[in-house]
C-alpha cells in the first residue's frame, strides 16, 4: 500500500479539539461524511462505535486506529488526525491518545482491510513519524509529514 492511495490533504486534520473518545468518533464520522458524500455520518459513527465495543483501537504511545467497514465504501479510505489535547482511549498502556489514523473499508473485502490495517499499525510504530506528526502546524503540514515518512 502506498499511503497516497488512501490519504489526501483534505483527509488530514491537525490539532482538532475533542474532550472524549465518543466525541472524537462523532467528529471523525462528520469529517468522513464531509469528505465523501456517499458516507452517512450516522452510519459511520455507528460502525466505529460498534468496532470499539469489540475492543479498543487505542494502541500505545498515544496512537489509535479507529476503523470500520461500511457498505457504501468502495475502497479503503484513511484519515489522519492529531488532537489539540490527548484523550483517554482505553489504550493498553493507559496513555491518552493524540494521534489517530481512522480507516473506513468496504464491508466486502476483509483481506484489503486487514492488510491496510497491518500496514498502518506498522507505519504508526515509527517513533520519528509520530514525533513529527505531533509537531505539525496545519493540515497540509500533517499530510506532507505523513507522505514523506
Amino acid at each position: 500500500m502506498i499511503l497516497e492511495e488512501i490519504l489526501t490533504p483534505t483527509r488530514c486534520h491537525n490539532k482538532i479539539s475533542v474532550a472524549s473518545k465518543g466525541k472524537l468518533l462523532s467528529t471523525l464520522s462528520d469529517i468522513i461524511a464531509l469528505d465523501d458524500k456517499k458516507f452517512d455520518a450516522d452510519v459511520v459513527f455507528s460502525a466505529l462505535v460498534e468496532r470499539e465495543r469489540l475492543g479498543t483501537t487505542g494502541l500505545s504511545r498515544g496512537v489509535a486506529i479507529p476503523h470500520c467497514k461500511v457498505a457504501e465504501c468502495t475502497e479503503v479510505t484513511g484519515f489522519l488526525v492529531t488532537l489539540e489535547n490527548p484523550i483517554d482511549f482505553g489504550a493498553s498502556d493507559g496513555l491518552p491518545v493524540d494521534l489517530i489514523f481512522a480507516l473506513v473499508a468496504p464491508s466486502s473485502n476483509d483481506k484489503q482491510h486487514d492488510n491496510t490495517l497491518a500496514e498502518i499499525i506498522n507505519f504508526l510504530g515509527d517513533d520519528d513519524f509520530c514525533f513529527m506528526a505531533r509537531q505539525t502546524f496545519d493540515n497540509e503540514d500533517l499530510y506532507n509529514v505523513a507522505i514523506m515518512a
